[in-house]
């Protein structure tokens, strides 16, 4: 089962995405505190949004997926930038990454947004080949810049 999270839900959602940093081997990179999850995804001003995977049996969430819009100067309509997605290991294989894949396809649908996008490291061979097996298409052709920290500080200097 696939749901919208609720602020209840942040304190889980800050725990898998501390999971999901120490597996992708960044753990010390992973700073975010439930406050600011709670402020980005439930404040004033929402910048991000969450949907919860819970457990067919036990109804105790499994996965998430935490996203935001970006927006096409060359189609001229927003999209889905799918930040994170995460299935702890003892639930996967059950439905419930495709599940929150799908949902986010049904929201670009419903909202005439034309792009679900997102990053993978190139070494997470499990996780390419099941984007892959969807349907979708690496964007070989591009390179990721990210500024951050000093270099981000100095620029803005």
């Amino acid at each position: 089962m696939i749901r919208t999270a609720t602020p209840a839900d942040v304190p889980v959602i800050h725990a898998m995405v501390r999971e999901l940093a120490d597996y992708e081997k960044a753990l010390h990179e992973a700073r975010a505190t439930e406050e600011q999850l709670r402020e980005a995804l439930f404040g004033e001003r929402p910048a991000a949004f969450a949907h919860i995977a819970e457990d067919d049996t036990t109804g105790e969430p499994v996965g998430f997926c935490l996203w935001f819009l970006n927006f096409s100067t060359w189609r001229g309509v927003h999209g889905i930038y799918l930040e994170d997605l995460y299935v702890r290991p003892e639930a996967r294989g059950g439905g419930h990454g495709k599940a929150l894949l799908t949902e986010l396809a049904r929201i670009c649908g419903e909202c005439g947004y034309e792009r679900l996008e997102w990053s993978v490291l190139d070494w997470n061979e499990p996780s390419i080949n099941f984007y892959k097996a969807l349907g979708a298409a690496p964007q070989d052709e591009w390179t990721v810049y990210r500024l951050t920290d000093e270099a981000l500080a100095r620029l803005g200097s």
